[in-house]
Formats: C-alpha cells, sequence, structure tokens
C-alpha cells in the first residue's frame, strides 16, 4: 500500500488532472442519459407537450365575477390556452381583478392576454413585475386601435391599450405579428356574458 502524498507535494498539474479526470466522468454520464442539450438561439417550447388549460371556462367563470367585460378572443388556429387565472390588482378605490389566458402559439412562443377594470398604471406594474408602472415606450396600431408599448419582464414587451374602459394588456416572447394577430382578436372579441 502507498502512502497519500502531502497536499503541499501536489502540484498544479497534479490538480488538473484531476480535473480533467471529473470532467470526463461527467461528459460520459451526460452523454449516456442525454440529460444536457445546447440551444443557442434559447429556449424553445414544443407545443405539443405544454400543458393545457381551460381558458374557456375561466373566461366564463371571470365574466360572472368580474365587474368589467370580460372578452374571449377567438386566436388562430394552432395556439393552445395554457395558464388561467384570475388575481387581485390595486387597493382601495381602484381595487380589481386581472384575468389572464397565456397561449402557446403555433411557432412555440408564449403570449399572455390580461384584463382588468382596475387602473392602467397599476396594471401595468403588476403584469411587467415593476414596482412603479414603467415608462412607456411607444406605441403600435392594430386596426385602428393604439395599443401603447412598454418594457417588461426578461425583455419580453408589453402593449397595453382600453377597449371599452377595460384594460387589456398582452406580453409574451412572441414575434411582433403574433402580438398583432392577439391584439386584433381580443379587439373583435365580443363581451361574455354575465349570467
Amino acid at each position: 500500500m502507498t502512502d497519500k502524498p502531502a497536499r503541499g507535494s501536489l502540484r498544479m498539474r497534479d490538480m488538473i488532472g484531476a480535473m480533467v479526470v471529473l470532467l470526463l466522468i461527467i461528459g460520459a454520464v451526460l452523454a449516456f442519459y442525454g440529460g444536457c442539450s445546447f440551444s443557442p438561439g434559447g429556449p424553445t417550447v414544443d407545443p405539443k407537450t405544454a400543458p393545457s388549460a381551460d381558458a374557456s371556462g375561466e373566461l366564463e367563470r371571470a365574466a360572472r365575477s368580474a365587474a368589467f367585460a370580460v372578452r374571449e378572443p377567438r386566436v388562430p388556429a394552432g395556439w393552445r390556452p395554457n395558464s388561467a387565472s384570475t388575481t387581485a390588482v390595486g387597493a382601495g378605490a381602484t381595487a380589481s381583478v386581472v384575468v389572464r389566458v397565456g397561449y402557446v402559439t403555433s411557432s412555440g412562443a408564449f403570449l399572455q392576454l390580461s384584463q382588468s377594470g382596475g387602473d392602467a398604471g397599476e396594471v401595468v406594474a403588476k403584469e411587467t413585475g415593476q414596482a412603479e408602472p414603467p415608462k412607456a415606450n411607444g406605441t403600435v396600431e392594430v386596426d385602428g386601435v393604439t395599443w401603447t408599448t412598454y418594457p417588461g419582464r426578461r425583455d419580453e414587451p408589453a402593449w397595453v391599450a382600453d377597449l371599452d374602459g377595460v384594460v387589456v394588456l398582452i406580453t409574451g416572447s412572441a414575434q411582433e405579428a403574433e402580438f398583432r394577430q392577439l391584439a386584433a382578436a381580443a379587439q373583435n372579441a365580443t363581451p361574455l356574458s354575465r349570467g
């Protein structure tokens, strides 16, 4: 049995050799299990594997209880709702709720539509994850309706419009063309019945 060398006698070459052996073992394990992939363009979502949500049911429930007109947009074929929620926004006289539906588009990107009867600044702050409403950085016209653009979470834009007294906000990772599709669908949607 050989004696272990003292720590003082170990050299940088010994340390590098140990690291190379360790990296080879990790590489072999990852190659065997396929637990790692490289995606230089960022993460992608396979629309077929994303979870589904009952957007129609959530919007209908919200329409019965919300103090504002809730819309259910008719989204393009191939888009799937994958999240739906309702949460409070604001306090006091401006208190309301935000009704959200998230979609995975046919390109695999994500878009979220938020609707609220609350104060526009409070809705923008909440939906963009800011303590205060961010500063607007422009406008976009969609079929005669002006949408104000804001910076959002993770460098994702947020588009906001007032549709008949309801604050409507769109945010997500999709390209502008898909933002425009959802904006037009929201604009053209008839408010759901409250009964």
